[in-house]
């Protein structure tokens, strides 16, 4: 059954990629989609194993690298952990294939595009179910390349093409980051397989290093690493630029990457790697104020971003920041719970905008759009159920899992745990007043359109509306059905197991009451308080922008950090190469290398032609020199 879960949509992928043409558009969706569909349905069967009977194992597919010491097998390594990202990553992508199949119906290249998709889920699969870091790091390579992939699949699209190529070059710099502490783990433990690493940390737990001129604990080094590859994966601050850029691709892609698969490989790395992490106070206070900044910054951004997919991607963002503060705090169990809901109101929340993009016939400026909830009004009740989830509106999925981590962080009990608790009650307000933002002026007030006729405006076929049902099933649910499993003082110990590692309860107590009730009131308050602004008083937000310019300009060029790169790296780097291309190749190497060589020759070449002017005696007077000069160097010798 785990062969089937790991292999159906490499299966898939290669039917698509290679036999695609020959066996047409609407085979290649059915097979793709048929084998990621039967990888999630199996995938729910172990899940429910691992859930009911405690089901562990880790299958040996065969021996992949085997040189001196390191010896690395290819292996299915099934735990709770791993169990719970098999139920995200092909549950999510069997619904974005289906999605996919309407949303991409005019497009000539969809084999192409289904060929990507299920390759991407496989990689994402090699990743979670790896028991040794190089499988983790060839499934981790793997989606990089899928993503650039993915995100420029509109080649044709210069803007495609450069976001493409943008998340891959940031990426390579987390990933960096990540070969260097693979490199560290193997040079101190002799190892990269995880359960022999893991029991060996104690090890080395006092053990320094001398690392660019700075001497570190070895432990906390390598957790800095492992982290930083975390970072450009997951997207968290200073290495976030590539996220909002990635919605040049389709938006089952964005849908596909933001909620199951690339950006949660970072958050499932540091869970695996609680073992090691546990002996690192100091990277995991880093982790806290990483998640806890990108956190607010990202919501910040999405106050005034205008692209429907870009709010959405900031929001992404956004949530990845709150799962690592609670990683951070120690809470690996919250923050995989709400990966886990995520997953759901994240991708129904993607799908509902490429709905949306669907019946505007492209267009993405939120802007350009309103009054058309009567219109839609399937998309547009689950993109109030996804917006609801997404805030923590009471009783619903984000409500649970977001809450939890706020609360966990306060029983941390330390200045830290209650500065990233104030952060994320601060950040759970931005959101609800972004995502109803969104609403609001999506589906509300006066219809903006002047393309298209309000009456022309129609629901998307029913291939893009079931998985958006099934989504906002989970994005109800899932939160209440999982709670005591994934976090409850005693069911979630049985349930986790070994997969994480050290995991105990923050604090047996309850915060206080006034601090549990405030992030829900907050968040119900805003919704009023966004329609007022947003809709029926416009002149007051457009004087708040008025009076607060510098601040709007500052969120409306995301901080900056843009500009800043473009002025650090790209500019100087740029300045860099032209000086070594001009002042050092062309003035010098090529100056008095081959072009000076070539110059000299050719200078010689028309002294010597004069020479050739058809008189006897000046053929006799240079070969009578030619002859001296052989006979003087004969003589010499």
């Amino acid at each position: 059954m785990e062969y089937f879960i790991l292999f159906s949509p490499l299966l898939g992928a290669l039917i698509a990629g290679f036999f695609g043409n020959k066996i047409g558009d609407k085979a290649s969706e059915i097979i793709t989609s048929l084998f990621t569909t039967v990888s999630a349905l199996l995938s729910i069967i172990v899940f429910y194993n691992v859930l009911s009977e405690g089901y562990e194992n880790n299958l040996i597919l065969f021996k992949w690298i085997y040189s001196g010491t390191l010896e690395v097998n290819w292996s299915i390594k099934i735990d709770a952990l791993s169990s719970i990202m098999l139920v995200v990553v092909t549950f999510v992508s069997s619904l974005v294939h289906i999605y996919s199949i309407g949303y991409m119906s005019h497009d000539p290249n969809k084999p192409r595009f289904m060929c990507y998709l299920s390759l991407f889920t496989f990689s994402m699969l090699a990743l979670v179910t790896a028991d040794n870091f190089i499988q983790l790091f060839f499934g981790w390579e793997g989606v990089g390349l899928c993503s650039y992939l993915l995100i420029g699949f509109w080649f044709k699209k210069e803007t495609a093409n450069n976001a493409a190529i943008k998340a891959f070059l940031v990426n390579r710099v987390g990933d960096f980051g990540l070969a260097l502490g693979i490199f560290l783990i193997f040079y101190y433990f002799g190892t990269v397989n995880f359960d022999a690493v893991f029991q060996q940390i104690q090890q080395i737990d006092t053990t320094s290093i001398i690392f660019l001129g700075f001497n570190f604990n070895a432990v906390d080094l390598i957790c800095l690493l492992l982290f930083i590859g975390a970072m450009g994966k997951s997207a968290q601050i200073f290495l976030h630029t590539w996220l909002p850029d990635a919605m040049e691709g389709p938006t089952p892609v964005s849908a596909l990457i933001h909620a199951a698969t690339m950006v949660t490989a970072g958050i499932f790395l540091v869970v695996r790697c609680s073992p090691i992490y546990e002996y690192s106070e100091l990277v995991l206070s880093i982790i806290t104020i990483i998640g806890m900044t990108t956190a607010i910054f990202a919501a910040s951004v999405a106050l005034v971003q205008d692209d429907i997919k870009k709010i959405i991607a900031y929001s992404t963002c956004s949530q990845l920041g709150y799962m690592f503060f609670a990683a951070g705090v120690g809470a690996y169990n919250v923050a995989m719970f709400h990966l886990f809901t995520h997953a759901f109101f994240k991708a129904l929340l993607f799908l509902g905008s490429g709905s949306v993009i669907h019946s505007f016939k492209n267009e993405q400026n939120i802007n350009n759009m309103g009054g058309v909830w009567k219109n839609l009004p399937v998309t547009y009740a689950f993109m109030i159920i996804g917006t609801l989830a997404l805030t923590g509106f009471p009783f619903l999925s984000g409500f649970y899992s977001k809450d939890a981590i706020i609360e966990f962080a306060y029983l941390r009990g330390n200045t830290v745990g209650y500065y990233a608790a104030g952060i994320g009650i601060f950040t759970a307000l931005l959101t609800s007043i972004y995502s109803w933002r969104l609403i609001f002026k999506t589906f509300h007030g006066a219809y903006q359109n002047k393309d298209l006729k309000i009456e022309e405006m129609h629901e998307s076929p029913i291939s893009m509306l079931v998985p958006l049902f099934i989504l906002s099933i989970g994005a109800i649910g899932a939160g209440f059905l999982f709670k005591e499993i994934f976090i409850g003082y005693e069911s979630s110990n049985i349930f986790w197991g070994n997969s994480i590692m050290f995991l105990e309860p923050l604090s047996t107590d309850h915060p206080p009451s006034w601090f549990i009730i405030l992030t829900p009131i907050l968040v119900v308050i805003s919704i009023p308080f966004s329609y007022l602004i947003f809709i029926k008083n416009k002149d007051f937000l457009k004087n708040l922008v008025l009076i607060n310019q510098p601040l709007y300009k500052f969120l409306k060029n995301k901080w900056y950090f843009d500009e800043m790169y473009n002025l650090l790296f790209v500019r100087s780097f740029k300045y860099i190469g032209k000086f070594f291309w001009k002042q050092i190749d062309g003035s010098i190497i090529d100056k008095f290398g081959p072009d000076g060589i070539s110059n000299f020759i050719k200078y010689l070449s028309n002294k010597a032609i004069k020479f050739q002017n058809g008189f006897v005696y000046q053929y006799a007077f240079v070969m009578l020199i030619g002859f001296s000069i052989l006979l003087t160097l004969l003589i010499v010798k």
